[in-house]
């Protein structure tokens, strides 16, 4: 497949949920332009079985540079996941056993492939696991891993900084994790690494270990991160508990899109979505202006992410199951179902699945009477109630669930 050189392409791609490159830009941008392949990857570690909106961004970021015919790698971190990143933690993160890991990748292909081709018969995204190079490592391999950092150097780390101050521990293996990311890079012999804003420290050490191990620049290309403009929250967190996930079913993909904040809709088109730039600027003056009806933008963001990953017909059906929902006062055609054990508190199944943030988030809901049983038409009154039974709940004004006993 050749390369492609145009310039036009390759701005709009560097302009685009391109955050931060080094050693910039600039440079990058001429390396695209050189006609010579080269070779990217973005990773992400197993630690849960769904891949999420905040995913995206880099696979799509990775379509478009394989689109321009450079070889592109998805790195499932199934041996990193184990040692669990600390980025943004204020604890240890729980390391997960080989099982669960194995167990996390089973459906992530499919997650990935609608937006990032791994058939294309001259250029497929090719898939691989970390483990292949980092589990055969001896203790020597490490240590001469190791030799290229200081405690300095990893301890300007503001999470570890933060847990010191708080008195928290700060364990040896979790300085590990980026030294074990970076050889990533020295095992793959690549040329950039795509990632978030909040993976640049682990990002950089691959950097360094690519010039040390290969003699080669490593370009980093950090992405923007889906949050909060006001508060700087994370919209996609599985660890605080809401995120879309890549395989939730039409429905709940769209009720979840409608129930975020009005605020963050103009970035959720720029990382999100293929829309073009021209439309997504028109989207944004129309949303200053207030010449639109902020929903609306948001309906189309809605249906735009449903037919990404599931096709035209489901977001068809999405969207008018969402309007006869919302704007005709029923239930929704389709709706999420969980299952769960008898007596389970409701907030804990809420939140396992992510449908509330927080179980003080959930208290403010049921204290606000906005958790109602749609079944008997009752609000939820006792923020510590539990699951005696089977009913479809409405929580806020935009989520339904059908719980289910096991």
């Amino acid at each position: 497949m050749p390369v492609i050189t145009n310039k036009e392409q390759i701005d709009e791609i560097l302009s685009r949920s391109v955050a931060e490159v080094l050693p910039s830009k600039e440079a990058l941008a001429q390396r695209l332009a050189s006609g010579k392949r080269i070779r990217l990857y973005v990773g992400a570690d197993a630690t849960g079985p769904e891949l999420h909106l905040g995913h995206s961004t880099n696979f799509l970021l990775l379509e478009k540079l394989r689109q321009l015919g450079h070889e592109v790698i998805i790195l499932f971190g199934d041996f990193t996941a184990r040692i669990g990143d600390p980025t943004d933690k204020g604890a240890a993160r729980q390391r997960l056993t080989k099982e669960e890991v194995e167990e996390n990748i089973a459906g992530w292909k499919e997650q990935v492939a609608p937006i990032l081709s791994l058939t294309d018969p001259e250029n497929p995204a090719v898939i691989k696991q970390n483990s292949e190079w980092l589990a055969p490592l001896g203790f020597g391999d490490v240590v001469d891993i190791a030799s290229h950092f200081t405690v300095q150097h990893m301890l300007e780390r503001d999470m570890f900084e933060k847990r010191i101050k708080g008195g928290k521990p700060v364990y040896l293996h979790e300085f590990l994790y980026p030294l074990m990311q970076g050889y990533d890079s020295v095992a793959m012999d690549v040329d950039g690494e795509v990632g978030g804003t909040d993976q640049t420290f682990n990002m950089l050490a691959g950097r360094t270990l690519q010039k040390a191990y290969n003699e080669k620049e490593k370009f980093v290309i950090s992405t923007t991160l889906l949050a909060h403009p006001e508060s700087g929250k994370k919209l996609m967190s599985k660890s605080e508990g809401g995120y879309i996930a890549l395989n939730d079913i039409p429905h709940d993909m769209f009720g979840k899109v409608m129930a975020l904040p009005d605020q963050v809709m103009t970035q959720m088109f720029i990382d999100c979505t293929l829309v073009p730039m021209e439309e997504v600027n028109d989207i944004r003056a129309q949303l200053e202006s207030g010449d639109v009806n902020p929903r609306d933008i948001k309906m189309r963001l809605a249906r735009e992410i449903v037919r990404m990953y599931h096709g035209e017909e489901q977001a068809d059906q999405a969207e008018a199951s969402f309007v006869g929902a919302f704007q005709q006062g029923g239930v929704p055609i389709e709706i999420p179902t969980i299952v769960v054990e008898p007596e389970t508190p409701l907030a804990d199944a809420l939140l396992e699945h992510g449908l509330v943030e927080s179980k003080s988030a959930f208290r403010r809901l049921v204290e606000s009477g906005a958790v109602k049983n749609t079944d008997t038409g009752e609000k939820i009154e006792d923020p510590a109630v539990t699951v005696s039974e089977g009913a479809v709940l409405k929580i806020g004004k935009k989520i339904f669930v059908r719980l289910e006993l096991q």
